[in-house]
């Protein structure tokens, strides 16, 4: 059942593998979602321990350092660095940002598996699995490439075809072959350890079933895991980079990256007190608080994406169920995935908007960032991410709606109240009707971001700004001022105070606007049980010189954006090209067969109704020839008159576009698709042949 009335939050954002930069796709998911919960939470008052850190084992780290020539331990050095310094900047408010190479991280999870070891919770198991001969090692899944059996995609992964999407094990390649040594791997019997999810099944169906308020993606994607019968999961793996199995006889064996990562919420609880008060004293209160009862209860929150589900709702409780101690999670809300203009986001492929990048490149405008991809998010099923959107949302509602009003409320106030708060005098009927809706704003932001509704949420905060536009357009002190200056003082003073309460209700979202409106307000106090009140600004109080919060944006800007994606894109391609296999053998009188001449051509048009076509006039020594060759979209015409080139002088003539083309001019493809010459030195005589 739910925590009703917890005395402290453990709120987690997944660990994320350190093997690459963060993009957008993985802060639309759990890490601005979690930020936001986690910054309501502290202003009501709320004892939070807000948690995550890098993921810095498992196959994804091996394969990046054998990419980068580094090793292990400088890949997630580097990519740690890059990670922390980016969420700084983008006030991602963790209370600890740890890793999982930490001494503490090791022996914690060592000290877990030890006590599910000694209290015989693991099933011992010896079964086959690929081995590389030439390498000398079992082979993790991510390094067995194979042809899929569903789509035949030649490439495909040992878990998982890229290209369809099939989740797959590597006895079902066709064709499997190691990624370190390119050798055919073959099947070697080995010892692991594996918890029992099918005896810990009914457990878990339980654990599930208690939670009728879970998001519809989460319990669908838990109620198919558990309809398809739960099966025993290996907790451990024959690697060399990892956590080793602290188990006599076990060299050579880490514990399986899923087991000791989500442990890593532990550990990094502890590693923040240690860092506070020089011992991990009190940790148990985040995790086991049963122990103390006196302590209150303690709600576990997980934030992640949808492909972790499986593991923070079921292997990670089942792993704590059988240890017995610890508090399960309360709520995962995972979002599902975002797709970036039209397509996956995708890291190998470099389709992503990395976040250090946006950073360097657009200089203090992280809330707007944070508020698109709140607008944006993929809370109940996958949303997309769009340059021209992002411009829309910040020009249109950031800058047209949410810094106008603030804008015109303080640049008011300077000119009509001289930078004072007024005093209020007789209400009218449209100030007390925006006064009640003031006061109703705060509750509905709250019960959404308690619910983890944070879409809906923002939308509630943009309509409170839109709420103080429409009543200083309606109440018009610009006019007022000439008849009424004591009606102007009243209708500043209420928009004073809408924009105070705009400063903490969007915090949460925009944490650097929101203290930019509280200096500008000279405003420094309010929790959230304070918003919506109409004196949270008292009279008399100064305030200081508005200026904008948010800029335009030009279109040139994002079209520079645009344009670096595909850029980007095509440079990957670019790079991830492979030189052509060598044909099918051919015996030297095949070759003989073929006459290759050197030829220059003397005369170049392009073909009417042809894009492609140019019709060329070439001397082979004996004669002048008409050849069409389809070199239209890499050549003019005017360009390549005079050049000496490589002909196949007795293909057999071909009909095109009504005119007969006579043999072939030789050209040469680089990796973009771009055509050149094979040309011959310029001193060579037209005729001559190629031997």
């Amino acid at each position: 059942m739910p925590v009703s009335n917890p005395k402290r939050y453990t709120v987690t954002a997944a660990l994320i593998y350190a093997n690459g930069p963060i993009h957008i796709g993985h802060l639309a998911g759990c890490y601005i979602p979690a930020d936001i919960y986690v910054r309501y939470l502290r202003a009501n008052g709320k004892d939070v321990a807000f948690i995550s850190g890098t993921d810095e084992h498992g196959v994804p780290i091996t394969i990046r350092a054998k990419k980068e020539g580094l090793t292990p331990q400088q890949v997630v050095d580097k990519y740690y660095a890059q990670i922390d310094a980016a969420f700084k900047e983008l006030g991602i408010s963790f209370d600890i940002y740890s890793r999982t190479s930490k001494k503490i991280h090791h022996d914690t999870s060592q000290e877990i598996f030890r006590d599910l070891y000694e209290k015989k919770v693991f099933v011992e198991e010896t079964t086959e699995q690929y081995f590389d001969e030439t390498a000398e090692q079992f082979l993790a899944d991510r390094y067995i490439v194979g042809t899929c059996p569903v789509c035949a995609n030649p490439n495909a992964y040992g878990d998982q075809c890229e290209r369809c999407g099939s989740t797959l094990s590597p006895l079902e390649l066709k064709d499997p072959r190691s990624m370190l040594s390119g050798a055919k791997p073959v099947l070697k019997a080995t010892k692991n350890w594996y918890l029992p999810l099918d005896t810990l099944q009914p457990q878990i169906e339980q654990y599930i079933n208690s939670h009728p308020e879970w998001k519809t993606n989460v319990l669908g994607q838990c109620q198919s895991w558990l309809k398809d019968g739960l099966k025993p999961r290996a907790m451990t793996r024959d690697l060399d980079w990892g956590i080793q199995v602290p188990v006599e006889n076990t060299e050579g064996k880490v514990l399986y990256v899923w087991f000791e990562a989500p442990i890593g919420y532990i550990s990094a609880t502890k590693d923040w007190l240690t860092q506070q008060n020089g011992s991990d004293e009190g940790w148990k209160k985040w995790w086991q608080p049963g122990e103390n009862p006196e302590e209150g209860e303690t709600k576990l929150v997980h934030f992640i994406g949808k492909d972790n589900i499986v593991f923070h709702c079921i292997i990670f409780p089942a792993m704590l169920m059988a240890e017995g101690d610890y508090i399960l999670p309360d709520n995962v809300p995972a979002n599902e995935f975002m797709n970036l203009e039209g397509d996956k986001i995708s890291t190998s492929r470099n389709w992503a908007v990395w976040l250090h990048e946006y950073l360097e490149e657009m200089p203090g405008k992280q809330d707007v960032l944070r508020y698109v991809l709140t607008a944006n998010a993929p809370e109940t099923k996958d949303s997309e991410f769009t340059w021209k959107d992002f411009q829309t949302r910040n020009n249109s509602e950031l800058v047209g709606i949410y810094g106008n009003f603030i804008n015109r409320a303080l640049i008011l106030t300077h000119k009509f109240c001289d930078g004072k708060v007024p005093a209020t005098a007789d209400l009218q009927e449209i100030d007390l009707a925006v006064l009640k809706d003031l006061a109703a704003f705060p509750g509905r932001i709250g019960d959404s971001i308690e619910h983890y509704r944070f879409r809906e949420a923002l939308t509630f905060m943009i309509d409170l700004a839109r709420l103080g536009n429409k009543y200083l357009a309606d109440t018009q002190p610009w006019h007022a001022i000439k008849t009424d200056p004591d009606r102007v003082n009243t209708i500043m003073n209420i928009a004073l105070q809408i924009s105070a309460t705009l400063a903490i209700v969007s915090e949460p979202v925009l944490p650097f606007t929101s203290q930019k409106i509280r200096e500008q307000l000279g405003f420094d106090g309010g929790l959230w049980q304070d918003a919506g009140r109409p004196d949270l600004l008292a009279a008399g109080q100064s305030i200081n010189e508005a200026s904008l919060l948010f800029e335009k944006m030009e279109d040139s800007t994002i079209e520079k954006q645009i344009q670096k994606l595909h850029d980007a894109k095509r440079q990957n391609e670019l790079e991830s090209k492979t030189v052509a296999p060598v044909k099918a053998e051919i015996q030297y009188d095949d070759f003989s067969k073929m006459d290759i001449r050197i030829a220059t051509i003397v005369e170049a048009e392009n073909v009417p109704k042809s894009k492609k076509l140019l019709k060329l006039l070439v001397d082979i020594g004996i004669e002048q020839r008409t050849v069409l060759s389809g070199i239209a979209e890499h050549f003019k015409a005017e360009e390549i008159i005079g050049k000496k080139v490589l002909y196949l002088s007795n293909l057999a003539p071909r009909k095109m576009m009504g005119m007969e083309s006579h043999g072939m001019i030789l050209m040469a493809e680089d990796r973009d698709g771009s055509l050149a010459f094979v040309q011959p030195g310029s001193d060579v005589w037209n005729g001559g042949t190629v031997n």
